[in-house]
């Protein structure tokens, strides 16, 4: 074999080698920006980005096959509807509501042409298409399942709402709102997890869109509990989430559990432990 064919051998492998290289670029870079937080999730997950490649691109082919479809307009006023009406029931029963969300994000997958059967796989499919809230829908369904073991508290399942409310409306193919955005993973370097509570168990402050009514109301001069800043009563307005009073009701049940663990602490009289509660409120 003579010397200029192996050159040319050569430089064809080298080409070759390059285009190869130039691909996986490409391939890598699209795959990031599709799955967004899901791409660095998987390659956390495998400690390999190549094998997190791998099943992202398995995901994309499987998902290739199924039948998904858009939801007609008549359709998504009917789901729309129904979440609205979720909401408000969240006041009176947070657990049911967020339980009747959880079925109801689980129907409209179903319509869009979505297999529901089995959790994980139904996470994966998702992660296609809505990578952006696919965090959202892990953290609700962590928060369901500590609502059903009796382990979540009112401001989990508020947070629980906001994630699947996320979800709803990217499944429905509405533009997010302010209060919708995407969960933050578990392995977060923050220490923040996926349901919202930090590594030392506390409660990050309410995403803006759920601020509770009575400091919201007052900065505007609307009515606070019937009442306006001019001393007239009036209605007060629901918020558009709909879990405004749940806002309130969860303020008063952490200041009788405070005033609770004051007469548990030195026996004051109830005079002096109200007295003492209304300064510190102040």
């Amino acid at each position: 074999m003579s010397t200029g064919i192996i050159v040319v051998i050569i430089v064809v492998i080298i080409v070759i080698a390059l285009a190869i290289g130039v691909a996986a670029t490409v391939r890598r870079r699209r795959l990031q920006q599709q799955f967004g937080p899901e791409y660095d999730r998987l390659a956390r997950e495998h400690d390999s980005k190549r094998k997190a490649e791998a099943e992202l691109a398995q995901r994309q082919r499987r998902v290739r096959k199924l039948d998904i479809r858009p939801l007609p307009p008549e359709e998504q006023a009917q789901y729309t509807a129904r979440w609205m009406s979720l909401q408000e029931r969240f006041v009176d029963d947070p657990e049911d509501a967020v339980a009747q969300s959880q079925t109801l994000v689980s129907e409209v997958m179903r319509a869009r042409g979505y297999p529901t059967e089995h959790r994980d796989q139904v996470a994966a499919d998702l992660s296609v298409e809505h990578a952006k809230t696919i965090g959202n829908f892990r953290a609700a369904e962590e928060i369901s399942q500590n609502a059903a073991a009796g382990t979540a508290s009112t401001e989990d399942l508020r947070q629980a709402m906001i994630h699947y409310r996320a979800l709803f409306r990217d499944l429905l193919g509405d533009t997010p709102e302010p209060g919708d955005e995407p969960a933050v993973p578990a392995e977060a370097a923050d220490g923040e997890l996926a349901s919202g509570r930090t590594r030392s168990g506390e409660v990050p402050p309410p995403a803006a869109d759920y601020e509770p009514a009575a400091g919201r109301h007052a900065a505007a001069g609307t009515p606070v509990n019937g009442e306006t800043a001019t001393g007239a009563t009036a209605r007060e307005e629901p918020s558009r989430d709909g879990l405004t009073r749940d806002d309130e009701l969860t303020r008063d049940e952490m200041a009788r559990d405070e005033l609770a663990r004051d007469e548990a602490a030195d026996g004051a009289a109830p005079e002096d432990r109200t007295s003492r509660r209304t300064g510190r409120r102040s």
